[in-house]
């Protein structure tokens, strides 16, 4: 088919041609930052925190003003939960993963430098810790009994406090020390006393959002035993199947094994609920996200179908002249197809370039990454099937204009 004379009839109709292509470069631009936003989501969403969230609960329970003997309360409370039945291991910690508040600090790899190399999140571990969140060691060693401090210890020495040895995460490891074995290097994070990283640990996701999704990994892990103030946070472990009578009686000794002290209720649940609840907003997002892009599609649909309805009206003798020199009806309908993807071409390819400067406006403003290449096909292949099949059935019925059409007058 020649493409000359269906270029010729767009040019006689400008306007509605130029409607059509700003419609279409619109939608792509539109869609293929959505797709990618909602495919962001769905990996927030499913990402690996490297703990056992089907084994483990929490219990946050705080002081009713300040426990003076939290440190002696903390052991107690330990010993009462890891004796309940059902009860594998727990542990007091400074902060939980799924939660939208975290402990944070700069990493240097020198002392007295100007800028930090990165900034992550640090949990404080007693001995149960490791076995509690069910991490998984894939380098170096764990904390040796003789390394453990206690919080008040550390507080006591304030800049001069020397913290022995630090486990990291494995994406930490690669940021810190690219293309290099960590295992005995130094890191300066409390003042200027280095301290010694002696493991690696597979996966471990900070609590919060900040730095955004490529800092959800960059997560630091210290011998430091935590008393029960310091964020009130109880983690045990046990069977999945065994979780919420053992979050009961957890609930239930706590309270019994302490006098002035709050358990918040609404923070007290499985580590399942409380990634639910974490990624909610994101799973919400992704919902709307993907509305969005239905109903931007459905009313460029009409568009086509409404823009192609009126020429085939317009058109009507002119379709029928062709049928009476012999046109076939696959022919006429190849036409309007044709024609279409002609005008959905130039609408992708400027749609494109449109989602390029959209994705870079949305970088600028929020935390977002750039837009990967791979948007931009599956974006043009989605607008170019819903064009041919928004034009198929006024193409049909213009291929079902009779040749007799080309006597009448008018």
């Amino acid at each position: 088919m020649e493409i000359r004379p269906i270029l010729s009839t767009l040019l006689r109709h400008k306007t509605a041609a130029t409607l059509i292509v700003l419609q279409l470069a619109l939608t792509c631009a539109i869609i293929c930052n959505a797709l990618f936003m909602i495919g962001d989501r769905l990996q927030q969403v499913g990402e690996v925190s490297g703990i056992a969230e089907d084994e483990l609960v929490r219990v946050q329970i705080v002081p009713v003003g300040g426990d003076a003997n939290a440190e002696a309360q903390t052991r107690s409370d330990l010993a009462v939960l890891r004796g309940l039945p059902g009860v594998t291991a727990a542990t007091s910690v400074n902060q939980v993963p799924f939660v939208n508040s975290s402990w944070n600090s700069s990493v240097n790899l020198r002392p007295g430098q100007e800028q930090p190399t990165l900034n992550a999140s640090n949990y404080m571990a007693d001995e149960q810790f490791v076995e509690t969140f069910g991490l998984t060691l894939v380098a170096g060693r764990g904390f040796l009994p003789d390394e453990y401090i206690t919080f008040e210890a550390i507080n006591a020495a304030g800049d001069a406090a020397v913290i022995p040895s630090v486990l990291i995460t494995r994406v930490m490891a690669e940021r810190l020390f690219p293309g290099e074995d960590p295992l005995g290097k130094t890191i300066y994070v409390f003042g200027d006393a280095p301290t010694r990283v002696v493991g690696v640990v597979e996966h471990l996701v900070r609590p919060g959002n900040q730095g955004g999704p490529t800092a959800r990994e960059l997560t630091m892990i210290f011998p430091i035993v935590a008393n029960y103030d310091l964020g009130g946070n109880y983690v045990i472990r046990t069977t999945p199947e065994r979780r919420q009578e053992v979050l009961e009686a957890a609930v239930a000794a706590l309270q019994a094994n302490g006098p002035r002290r709050v358990i918040l209720e609404d923070a007290t649940k499985t580590f399942e609920a409380l990634r639910a609840e974490f990624y909610q907003p994101q799973r919400s997002m992704a919902w709307l996200l993907g509305i969005v892009c239905v109903a931007l599609l459905i009313i460029t649909a009409l568009g086509i179908v409404g823009l192609a309805s009126f020429w085939v009206q317009q058109r009507t003798r002119q379709i029928g002249i062709r049928r009476a020199l012999g046109a076939t009806r696959g022919q006429i309908l190849r036409y309007f197809q044709v024609e279409n993807f002609l005008l959905a071409t130039i609408g992708i390819s400027l749609g494109m370039l449109a989602a390029y400067s959209l994705n870079h406006v949305l970088m600028s403003r929020y935390e977002l990454g750039r837009l990967p290449l791979v948007y931009l096909p599956i974006g043009a292949v989605a607008l170019w099937l819903l064009g041919q099949f928004a034009v198929y059935w006024p193409a049909r019925r213009a291929a079902r204009v009779p040749p007799a059409v080309a006597t009448r007058g008018g």
